[in-house]
């Protein structure tokens, strides 16, 4: 009997091979659209590799800055593509819709992390967010909630920062390194043609595994209720975020509020991100 492999390919952009500077992650210029080429590329290595395995249906998630960077006409034609904002389960958007486990490509360091182009949701806003007592980035964010619906984490790309912050929340996940943080800005890379590469064979040995034995993959532990603390970048926004009846400040910059599961303090979070661009 054949066993179902339904995939969701959450992709951000700063962890993929080549890229280094907030230039290259905004809208605009040459440097972004090369960019957003290399991360389509690398999403389509993920993509081949999974097939390869025997995924029977792969959707693919825009997951940075305003969730429409990759290039439709390129992508692979097996995929279908989760685009545009605003959703409710952001950089997840899908895996409530039969997902059998997740693959992070391109993903990056928490904010204040050694990493490159590290941040949380949102470089802007946030400094550090700290979920059940745990401090997160975007993966360890939007693993809890995919863990709420069922569905593990199998997969991640990025730096070697974000790896080695994610490898203890995702024991059973392959990851593939696609190039060493020397700073926030610069590192050692492979070329775009080096990583695809290695995403495919890494994404094959991943969808593999979890062909053979589904059941050996755990979920992310993290139960709600749980108490979330958001430190921001500035004062300022710890006022605006405290307009927000539900938060309590609790100093000059960190506000608190109760979450009753991963998905809801995510969708607070989101809910700040956005009221903070009145600040900008």
């Amino acid at each position: 009997m054949n066993k179902r492999a339904n995939i969701l390919v959450s992709v951000d952009i700063e962890g993929v091979a080549g890229v280094f500077h907030t230039e290259q992650t905004r809208a605009g210029n040459g440097e972004y659209e090369r960019a957003r080429r290399w991360m389509t590329e690398e999403a389509n290595a993920v993509i081949r590799g999974a097939l390869a395995a025997g995924a029977t249906a792969i959707k693919v998630n825009d997951s940075h800055g305003g969730f429409r960077n990759l290039l439709p006409d390129l992508l692979h034609p097996q995929a279908r593509m989760v685009l545009g904002k605003p959703r409710v389960l952001g950089m997840m958007g899908g895996v409530d819709h039969d997902i059998d486990a997740v693959m992070l490509v391109g993903y990056h360091s928490r904010a204040q992390g050694r990493g490159i182009l590290a941040h949380t949701t949102n470089s802007f806003a946030f400094a550090r967010v700290w979920l059940g007592g745990q401090e997160l980035g975007e993966a360890g964010l939007y693993g809890a909630l995919a863990a709420e619906h069922g569905v593990p984490v199998i997969f991640g790309s990025g730096d070697d920062a974000f790896i080695e912050e994610n490898q203890p929340l995702f024991p059973h996940a392959i990851f593939a390194e696609t190039k060493k943080a020397y700073g926030a800005n610069s590192g050692d890379s492979l070329t775009p043609q080096q990583s695809c590469v290695l995403l495919e064979e890494r994404a094959r040995q991943a969808v593999t595994a979890l062909v053979a034995n589904p059941a050996a993959m755990p979920l992310l532990p993290l139960r709600g209720p749980l108490r979330c603390r958001l430190q921001a970048q500035t004062v300022a926004l710890t006022d605006l975020f405290s307009q927000l009846p539900i938060l309590e400040r609790t100093d000059n910059v960190t506000v608190e509020f109760d979450a009753p599961t991963a998905e809801y303090a995510v969708r607070v979070l989101n809910s700040l991100s956005a009221m903070s661009a009145m600040l900008r």
